[in-house]
């Protein structure tokens, strides 16, 4: 006996749009009834809006085609990844049509020789560097995420990683895009080597968050695996003493390929679940890792231990074994979503400053929460200073949200106050790009917005992200998120 639920709106009627993007893609491929949106209204933050419909392209022609078909029918398009970003940037904002790139998911070259690999935007950070390894190779960007984020959104957000202190960020690993420009064209941007002659504008692609076309291609340039590896733990009594250490490292020209710290909080969020070893009445703990050749591995290793001590660290441990470096990556890795264990909810930002003035911002951080009546557990990568305070709260809690919401804003300002940026890694997205009049003035926001036209995106790839302007976008963003959260059944 077949059963009907009520709730499915079996007799929702297609829309011209729906009909067209069922015609390209096949009727399997786009999702238009509204529980089936339900999964593509948020992404990994608090921002909300239902999209008009969803489409997975499964070629560059197919998404080519949903960028037409989307024109056609006057529609906002959003790309889309695995949905994990921090900032709003897959929300759709104005409804319309939001191209999931997931099906786009095969590597479709790896060349060790050259150390090169063309790969789909919906490849997951993870597989990449699996299929890299047997080669010795591998692709340095590693966000915490990179079990379930995709290469195509770390391109969106220029994404950062623990493993990028010395290696630099996705757009110092990418070397040539396959684009769907917002009129359906299809172009590569770069080349398959680095200094490829002109405008860089596979560098201006990078970061732009999806406002400029959707890719479909990506060459990225592969590393060799280093010859030796060292990862170490330092255990300190006080964020103020770790804080210290990550300037006084740097300092005695040593360069980590990671420089990470986790404070008390956030210890104590990762060690019950996880039991990687982080000392439950520290402080704050720094995980540092040193690689290259085995005897200058083995001088850094010393040097960084003896700047440890020096800044009053009760313990320095190296990890003995592959397996013991492996659990204390591990806590890293699972540090944000640990805290999912001991808070309905949390909110985490991604501010940026230098690392000389990291003490007493995480001073103000620290008050900040404190005055606001919220725990805060910092895990970030501090040797470029780029912050991660999540802020944990009970969104049932009446005003919970908009105290949240205040408070982000807050440290935000704490941060540029200090010389520093509103994001290292995140994006502006949806979430802060009010922020962005905070370091730029009216001309450099002007000559933003004049790529974004050039491109041929402007009010319709992505719109509301990124920038402070466009039309029916609303400035205050916040606000309007904040009212709707706060009524039941609505959404933005």
């Amino acid at each position: 006996m077949r059963i009907s639920l009520p709730f499915r709106q079996h007799a929702t009627p297609r829309t011209p749009l729906v009909r067209a993007l069922e015609a390209a893609v096949g009727s399997a491929h786009v999702l238009h009834l509204a529980e089936d949106l339900l999964a593509y209204e948020y992404d990994a933050t608090i921002e909300r809006r239902r999209p008009d419909a969803v489409v997975f392209p499964r070629s560059t022609e197919e998404a080519a085609a949903c960028v037409r078909i989307a024109n056609e029918h006057n529609v906002p398009i959003v790309p889309r990844g695995s949905g994990t970003g921090l900032a709003g940037g897959a929300v759709p904002a104005q409804g319309g049509l939001v191209v999931v790139l997931t099906r786009m998911n095969r590597i479709l070259e790896l060349d060790p020789r050259d150390r090169i690999a063309v790969v789909q935007p919906g490849v997951i950070n993870l597989a990449l560097q699996e299929a890299c390894a047997p080669h010795g190779l591998l692709y340095a960007p590693d966000p915490s995420s990179q079990r379930i984020c995709t290469l195509g959104g770390n391109i969106a957000n220029n994404s950062g990683g623990p493993h990028t202190l010395a290696h630099g960020s996705t757009v110092n690993h990418v070397l040539g895009l396959e684009v769907v420009l917002p009129d359906g064209r299809v172009t590569w941007l770069g080349a398959r080597q680095l200094d490829a002659p002109g405008v860089d504008l596979r560098g201006l692609f990078v970061g732009s968050e999806g406002t400029l076309g959707i890719v479909t291609q990506i060459c990225v340039r592969l590393v060799r695996a280093p010859e030796a590896v060292r990862t170490m733990l330092a255990i300190f009594e006080t964020i103020d003493e770790a804080t210290e250490a990550v300037s006084a490292i740097i300092r005695r020209g040593i360069i980590p390929v990671a420089l990470e710290m986790l404070d008390q909080e956030i210890i104590r969020a990762v060690e019950p679940q996880l039991h990687v070893g982080y000392p439950l009445d520290a402080g704050a703990v720094l995980l540092i890792e040193v690689e290259g050749l085995r005897e200058t591995v083995l001088e850094d290793e010393a040097a960084v231990i003896g700047v440890c001590r020096e800044l009053h660290a009760r313990e320095v441990r190296t990890a003995a074994s592959e397996d013991e470096r492996a659990r204390l990556w591990e806590g890293r890795k699972g540090g944000i979503g640990a805290i999912g264990a001991v808070s309905p909810n949390f909110y985490i930002l991604d501010g940026v400053v230098p690392r000389t003035r990291l003490p007493e911002v995480m001073r103000e951080v620290m008050r900040l929460s404190e005055a606001a009546g919220f725990r805060c557990a910092n895990i970030f990568h501090a040797g470029d200073g780029n912050l991660h305070p999540n802020i944990m709260f009970d969104e049932l809690e009446p005003g919970a949200i908009g105290r949240v919401l205040d408070l982000g804003g807050q440290i935000m300002r704490v941060c540029v106050d200090a010389g520093g940026s509103i994001t290292g890694e995140h994006g502006v997205g949806l979430e802060k790009r009010s922020y962005m009049e905070w370091i730029f003035g009216p001309p450099d926001l002007e000559a933003m917005e004049r790529v974004r036209v050039a491109f041929g995106g402007a009010d319709r790839f992505n719109p509301c992200k990124l920038l402070p302007t466009g039309r029916g976008c609303g400035h205050a963003h916040a606000t309007e998120l904040l009212r709707h959260l706060e009524t039941p059944g609505v959404y933005v």
